[in-house]
């Protein structure tokens, strides 16, 4: 199954529409310019899928789109319910029976994904997210995907919420180069850990902002690919510290970055491959291209 790559960096990057400061491009979906730019990327994405005959989750510009932010930026609750709209429509333009698309809603942590000592607790995390969950819940989104997230206890809280919303839920980490959340548990360990504490568990686990090396699949015990179902992968093997911040675009070779995801999938069983910082269309081909199709 395939998702998106990069979709507001790809915009910010290109300079021809001017992202929000604080919601990056949701806002766009209220500008014709806006919503035609982002449409032409995730059709990039859709028709990839379409030709491979292949599923995809395509996810609505929901990312950290919460009720402090939303407020700061004088909008209203109805900015999340007009994103998802945005992608239905789109899906119903879109939709094709051999090839499926699913339609998701972004949510991100609090503060910054990259620093883990920014991370809400538990129990704040849970108050936190209960309200954009709820709404995209209520948004009608096929499932919610928590992405970037840098510590187990706010991916905790989180998902208590997300558990109660009884929606289809994706938990995502940001791992270093070693596979451990960025609060330093090992990307085992945090699995477990939700999959414990929760009576409601996700019903996978993926890693994004990362490069696909730094699963460290090798070195995995094989239960662990049983719950972590995919990666969206950044183009660079750089690793956060290296990456934040930086106004050069690091790109490793297409090869080498394909040739990884597709291990992931072939020898692991990971099943959702997609992109994140520095990807883009081309990337997404790479995996149709090179993929091992079963005999008929």
């Amino acid at each position: 199954m395939l998702t998106e790559c990069a979709i507001s960096e790809r915009l910010r990057r290109a300079g021809e529409v001017e992202l929000h400061p604080t919601l990056f491009n949701t806002p766009l979906i209220y500008h014709s310019q806006g919503r035609q730019k982002m449409a032409e990327i995730y059709h990039q994405y859709r028709e990839i899928a379409e030709k491979a005959a292949l599923p995809i989750l395509l996810c609505a510009p929901t990312w950290r789109v919460d009720r402090l932010r939303i407020a700061e930026a004088g909008f209203t609750r109805s900015i999340l319910f007009d994103a998802v709209s945005f992608m239905r429509d789109l899906q119903k333009l879109w939709q094709n029976p051999a090839s499926e698309i699913f339609i998701g809603g972004l949510i991100g942590p609090k503060n910054d994904c990259y620093k883990p000592e920014q991370a809400l607790s538990r129990d704040a995390a849970y108050d936190y997210h209960a309200w954009q969950i709820e709404l995209l819940a209520e948004a009608g989104v096929d499932c919610i995907v928590a992405q970037t997230m840098p510590a187990v206890p706010e991916a905790l809280g989180l998902a208590r919420a997300l558990a109660r919303s009884a929606i289809p839920a994706i938990i995502s980490f940001v791992i270093d180069r070693k596979a451990r959340v960025l609060d330093t548990t090992p990307l085992v360990d945090a699995v477990s850990r939700l999959d414990d504490n929760l009576a409601g568990a996700p019903i996978g686990y993926m890693v994004n902002c990362v490069y696909p090396t730094f699963v460290c699949a090798k070195s995995q015990p094989l239960e662990l690919f049983s719950r972590l179902i995919g990666i969206q992968a950044n183009s660079s093997s750089l690793d956060h510290t290296q990456l934040d911040g930086s106004a050069i675009l690091h790109r490793d070779d297409l090869q080498h970055w394909g040739d990884n995801m597709l291990r992931l999938n072939s020898e692991f069983s990971m099943k959702i491959l997609g992109g994140c910082c520095g990807t883009d269309d081309t990337y997404l081909q790479y995996l149709v291209d090179h993929r091992q199709v079963p005999s008929s």
